[in-house]
Order: C-alpha cells, then structure tokens, then sequence
C-alpha cells in the first residue's frame, strides 16, 4: 500500500445505430476516465457480430497507437476499460476487457469494482472443470454470466440470473452480438450513467466526465441493481435486482472521481468544496493562507478557505507528465517520488502558517513527504487537514485497503500522527458529515471504511492476490 488510496477502474460502452469509428469513440471515453486506472487499458469493437480486441498494460495513449486504433476497424458496439488491479496482479493477463466464445456466440465484458464471493464462485467453478487464465475476479463474473447464457433464451436474462450469485461491488459493461448492457449492483456502490449522441448512439460510462468527451449528453444514472439493454428495439430496463439500500462509494466524491463529473445529480466538485468547508466548521484554525495537495485536494482547499476567511493560494506545482502513478525502480527514488510529482512555491508558503488539505491520510508516508518540502521551503507552520474522515477500516468493495495494519488512524492518536508527519496538527472531516456532502442528492452512502458498518456480508478470502495460488489447497474445494 502506498501514501494514497488507488483508484478503482474505469468503464465505457457504445452502442451505435449505424457502422461507425466506436475504436476512437472508446478511445477518447478511456482518456477522460484515465484517473481511474492507469494499469492497463483495452477496447473490444463489435461489427456485425464479430468481435476485435486490443489490450496491454499502460496508459491508454500508450496501448493504443493510431495503427492499433485502425486495425480495430469500425463497427456498431465498443466496450472498454481502464484498470487498476483490487484483486488479481496488474499484468496483461489480467486486462479487460475479457473475450468469451461460448456455445450461443460471443459476448465482452468489462468491471469495476470488488466481487466479495468471488474465491468461494471460483472454487466452485474449478471443482466443475473451468479452466482460468487470470487471477481476477471479472473472470468470475464472465463465468457465472457465461454459464447462465447458455440455458436462457437472451444475454439479458443470463445477466438477471447472474446477479443472483454475484455479490458485493460491480458497474458492468456486457456486450453481445446484438446489445449492449449495462448493470449495477443492487447497492450501487460504483457509479455507472448513460447518455446519447446527437447521431443517437447510446453511451455508458462510469463517470460523466466520459460523456463529455465523446460529446454525449448525460441521460441518468444506472440505477442500483438495474439492467439497462441497449438494442435495435431501443433502450429496457429491468428491475428485479433493485429496492435494497444504496450505498454509493463515499470517496468517489471525495477522490476518485474526477472533478467535473456528476453523481447522482451531484457535482463531484460541489461535494468536494462542501467537504472543504464543513472541514472549516470542524477544525478553526489559526493561518495566513489555505492550499490543496494536487489535484483531488484542491476543491476542499478552496471551501476551506471560502468559509473560513484565510486567503486561498497555490502551494505546489505539479509535473504534469506524472500521474497519479509513478514507477520508482529504486528505494530512493521512491522516497524521493513526491519531490519529483510536487514543487512547492516557496513565495506563497515561506514565513506562513500554512493550512494544508488533502483527500486523505491513509498510510501517513506521502503525508510526511509534503509536509517536509513546506517546512524546507519556509512555512511557519504546517496543519494538516483531510477532507475525509480517518480511515479505520478494509475496504471490501474496489479501493486497495485491504487491511487495517497499514492505517496510521488505526494505531495513533492525531497528536501523534500529528508528530509522524512533521505537522504542528492534525484535522478531519467527521463521519456524520458524509451524508451532507450532496445536499440529499444521494439517497445513501458506504462508509464502511471510515465507520466499520458494513452493507453486505464480510469476505471470508481477502488478500488481494488470493487466486494467486491454487484454490484446491483449500480444504474446502478439495474433492473426497
């Protein structure tokens, strides 16, 4: 685990009424959602039925060339995908989308999110003879649909069925010959939304910010526990899996998703400027100035500030060409990782008492990291404040934590993370502010990494590589 939380993964889907250039369409939609996983990235392009595929780890600029692009050729669907590995290794075998060819055709499907019964599915699976070539749970997913495919009379009623084995967090992207679907776990726990062109292509993302970019207008959300179809009888929607409680991920408004996206009738940065000043309410502190740690700290840096009253200012440069990865090869490079993604301007900071606001504390490592290049550049004093609550618990449904061991919040007090980070203090934003950061827009959220109050059953397997070794050494899909 490093200083942050890494994000989830990122999904898209066209469905197109005529035969169309859906390869750059996707192109474009994986770029805007890049933020989300910066592993691996794949499109799959269906024209006529038959599917072409491409996908490596990377960036999405750097998997696919314009001659890669090209030889995906045009076609009436497109689904893909953008990763960062919760189960499984990150490495090209573990790229999505993921292909099948069953006895009823084809059908491409891409996740996002954590499916919490997927070791015990899987051992089922072997015992019956399913063969795996990857170690993530979406290969689970594409079994289980797969399988139910094969004895119903549509792809969408294998989905409906399917779901009633899934459990935990998953936003699909399911293609077929013939439609595209979209699905949504019946807590909704990450976000999924569908919109149109004016050519009339149908478009599905995980965020709006996709739609955006591929010049879509956002229709609505994906309902949680919805099936949506889209065919060339139109757009349908089944219900069965929907009426539990939502549960909406509460850090995609407070980091993962990007700024200008909207959830669930929300702006991602009004939740996050409204974090920023509830953050205000909660920690009065004495300063000259406010600054945000790039980029997702920024929108609460700046609520902070507005409600406050201490002056706003820019603090730190970001080197543009990094993201929110960055390969360190060796152990000083990667202490010195921060140095080289931030700059601090000294101007702004030197002789201040600086408040510094940042999505998170989670590890505390990157936390100290920043705090040392303020305190180097001349800042009087540091307090450091984060727009989330203290992170005490694993996260079962798609964020990397994955246990409580690496959590400062879980062994220190804020005094002394307070003194482990080099700050003069320590601030953050409370539990019961969560549901205040939409206004009511959305009807509920999952804390459970800040509250330990848990919407589905805990996961008995949850090390993050856990299909990295062979299931039948467990006893329990051991056959007599």
């Amino acid at each position: 685990m490093t200083g942050h939380l890494h994000e989830e993964c990122g999904v898209f889907g066209i469905f197109a009424p005529d035969t169309q250039n859906v390869a750059s369409t996707a192109y474009y939609a994986l770029f805007a959602l890049q933020h989300r996983g910066q592993e691996s990235s794949g499109i799959v392009v269906n024209r006529d039925g038959v599917f072409s595929a491409y996908k490596d780890v990377g960036l999405v600029n750097d998997v696919f060339t314009a001659e890669r692009l090209e030889r995906l050729g045009e076609g009436e669907m497109a689904i893909g995908h953008v990763r960062y590995s919760t189960t499984g290794g990150g490495g090209r075998e573990n790229a999505q989308p993921i292909v099948v060819n069953h006895l009823k055709g084809n059908m491409a499907l891409a996740h996002n999110g954590n499916i919490t019964n997927s070791y015990e599915l899987r051992g089922e699976l072997e015992n019956e003879g399913s063969i795996f070539h990857t170690s993530s749970d979406t290969e689970v997913v594409s079994y289980i649909i797969t399988k139910e495919r094969v004895k119903r009379r549509s792809i969408e009623e294998a989905v409906i069925a399917a779901m009633d084995r899934l459990k935990g967090a998953y936003s699909l992207v399911v293609m077929s010959p013939t439609k595209l679907i979209a699905v949504r776990d019946e807590h909704g726990f990450r976000p999924l939304c569908f919109g149109q062109r004016k050519d009339g292509a149908y478009v599905v993302a995980s965020e709006s910010c996709a739609l955006d970019a591929v010049e879509a207008k956002l229709i609505r959300e994906v309902e949680p526990g919805e099936v949506v179809v889209f065919s060339k009888d139109g757009v349908k929607s089944d219900r069965t899996h929907c009426g539990k409680e939502r549960r909406l991920c509460a850090f995609e408004y407070l980091y993962i998703a990007r700024p200008d996206s909207v959830i669930e009738g929300c702006s991602v940065h009004e939740a996050r400027r409204r974090a920023g000043i509830l953050l205000a309410k909660q920690n009065k502190i004495a300063a000259d100035i406010v600054i945000g740690v790039p980029d997702s700290g920024l929108d609460a840096a700046f609520g902070y500030a507005e409600e406050s009253g201490i002056p706003y200012g820019i603090g730190f440069i970001k080197n543009k060409y990094i993201g929110r990865t960055f390969i360190a090869p060796v152990q000083k490079a990667r202490e010195d990782k921060v140095r080289i993604k931030l700059n601090v301007l000294k101007a702004v900071v030197e002789g201040k008492r600086v408040i510094l606001v940042d999505d998170s504390i989670v590890r505390g490592t990157t936390s100290g990291r920043i705090v040392k290049l303020l305190r180097e550049a001349g800042a009087k004093e540091v307090h450091m404040l984060s727009s989330a609550p203290p992170f005490l618990n694993p996260c079962y449904y798609g964020t990397d934590i994955d246990s409580r061991e690496n959590l400062i919040a879980c062994h220190h007090t804020r005094k002394e993370i307070a003194e482990i980070i080099g700050a003069d203090s320590v601030g953050y934003l409370s539990v019961d502010s969560i549901g205040e950061l939409t206004q009511g827009k959305c009807k509920g959220f999952c804390r459970a990494c800040f509250d330990g109050n848990y919407p589905t059953e805990i996961p008995k397997q949850t090390c993050k590589n856990r299909f990295e070794r062979p299931i039948s050494e467990n006893p329990k899909f051991q056959k007599k």
